[in-house]
């Protein structure tokens, strides 16, 4: 994209790194600035974080549609590791101390990293480049898992997405993987979400209720289950403020179904050509599934494989869906695991939610990025770029959305249930684009979507001029109205 074709608020922002850099003390100075505007240009990043054994690597394998983060308890496990599009595999290594190395790695499964001798608390990061176009606007972060906000792991996780200085975060957006909701869950999201900008509370966070199929204990309808508890959280008053969208995911099944093979498939064809008593009498547990002794003719060992990459859930689920005629091919079994796996509604969820917006996001973290480099005294002219800095983000409407966004998330107003839902609809709530916001299928034509707009703006404006409106309600139609005349504006 060109300067000509970028958004009013990137050219501004471009045009205050320009004057950020020309202003800079020193060559090291002028290079950072660089480095901020490779971040306002280049792929989102995105994090995964959660507790330890949440299945965040599991999670992360089955997004990018391979296996390359270790899912075991290896030390490489423990290290901060960036994922992102490259021409050809490469891993580098970012010490503690000292430049950055390349690495050597094996394959066999996951990645091997070499550390060349160091253990894990002497490296700072991992960046693995790998050729997939799934990485193309999009870089992961695997991140260590937390077991309480004061553990060495959690240390670098936050180091990573809420620094303890005045740095910006090296994120824009948190995949937060929760397997029951805890209050050491709400503490790590409250200190993700920072106070400067835009409070992008419902703009960065998406809740992931990970190993989903679990909570209903790896019965048939476990995602069913996993559903209506995901719907409880997303109720909860202090949760819903945090991390307003929550996905239930089972995210074994679904690296399962994006890399299903045709020797597992033919494995749980079989069993499903079994007796089916004595199936589900091996089904009862994980243990005995892998373990014992039985008169089919898959023996424990292709079993344990089974386990391990569809889970208990998984096998019990494929053999269901080929007994019953649902799937009669590996790639229709792979298509249904992967669907009933979550994974596809995750896939939505983060178009809507981080990629639709990927410009705002990473225009808000550049903007965090040139405010702490302005603080340092890293660039003369500080006050004059300061005021720059604080007019764009005065005058971009994207910042207002996410702030009303989090207000109403908040309570903050007096609104009934549907005009609430109407409105966080309009800011954007639950997608970017014209017929997300006016509630109105992807199919709907110009003339509809102009036709709905219309009378939501006749709507609002009634509210915002409304003289028994309340202050907050006027300024969040105010607001809204700007919203809807942004979606008039697209549709001319």
């Amino acid at each position: 994209m060109t300067t000509a074709q970028q958004p009013p608020m990137i050219e501004a922002i471009e045009r205050l790194l320009d004057a950020v850099r020309h202003n800079a003390v020193d060559q090291h100075a002028a290079d950072e600035v660089e480095r901020i505007r490779e971040r306002l240009n280049g792929p989102l990043r995105v994090a995964i974080a959660g507790k330890v054994k949440a299945g965040k690597s599991t999670l992360l394998n089955a997004l990018v549609g391979e296996e390359l983060a270790p899912t075991d308890a290896g030390e490489c496990t423990s290290i901060v590791t960036w994922y992102t599009e490259g021409s050809n595999p490469e891993v580098t290594l970012v010490p503690r101390e000292g430049a950055p190395v390349r690495a050597r790695f094996t394959r066999n499964g996951a990645l091997n990293v070499d550390l060349g001798g160091r253990t894990p608390t002497d490296v700072d990061s991992l960046h693995v480049r790998w050729p997939t176009s799934r990485l193309r606007n999009l870089a992961l972060i695997d991140t260590p898992g937390m077991e309480s906000l004061s553990t060495d792991l959690s240390a670098k996780t936050l180091s990573v997405l809420t620094p303890d200085d005045e740095r910006p975060p090296e994120v824009d957006a948190v995949l937060y993987l929760l397997r029951h909701a805890h209050a050491s869950d709400a503490r790590f999201l409250e200190a993700f979400h920072d106070t400067e900008l835009a409070t992008g509370t419902p703009m960065n966070t998406v809740g992931v209720l990970s190993r989903a199929d679990e909570i209903g204990s790896c019965r048939l309808d476990a995602m069913e289950s996993a559903g209506r508890v995901a719907g409880r959280y997303r109720t909860e008053p202090r949760l819903r403020r945090l991390c307003p969208v929550i996905v239930p995911v089972a995210g074994l099944l679904g690296h399962a179904g994006v890399t299903l093979r045709e020797h597992e498939y033919r494995s749980l064809a079989q069993l499903a050509k079994s007796d089916r008593t004595e199936v589900e009498d091996l089904l009862l547990t994980a243990d005995r599934f892998a373990s014992r002794e039985s008169s089919v003719t898959i023996d424990p060992a292709q079993r344990s494989a089974l386990l391990d990459r569809l889970g208990l859930f998984g096998v019990r689920l494929g053999v269901e869906l080929i007994r019953s005629d649902v799937v009669t091919a590996s790639p229709e079994l792979a298509r249904e695991l992967t669907r009933r796996s979550g994974l596809e509604t995750l896939r939505g969820v983060l178009l809507r939610q981080f990629a639709e917006r990927s410009r705002i996001l990473k225009a808000r973290s550049t903007l965090l990025a040139v405010n702490a480099f302005l603080r340092e005294g890293r660039s003369g002219d500080r006050n004059r770029l300061q005021a720059m800095s604080e007019q764009i983000v005065a005058g971009a409407h994207a910042f207002e959305e996410v702030r009303l966004l989090d207000r109403l998330r908040s309570d903050d107003f007096s609104f009934g249930a549907d005009r609430r839902a109407e409105l966080e609809s309009l800011l954007g709530g639950a997608g970017h684009d014209p017929a997300s916001r006016l509630g109105l299928s992807p199919e709907a034509d110009d003339a509809e979507l102009r036709d709905a707009a219309e009378q939501a703006l006749q709507r609002w404006q009634t509210i915002a001029e409304h003289p028994l409106s309340g202050r907050a309600e006027q300024l969040a139609a105010r607001g809204v109205c700007r919203s809807i005349e942004g979606i008039l504006v697209e549709l001319v």
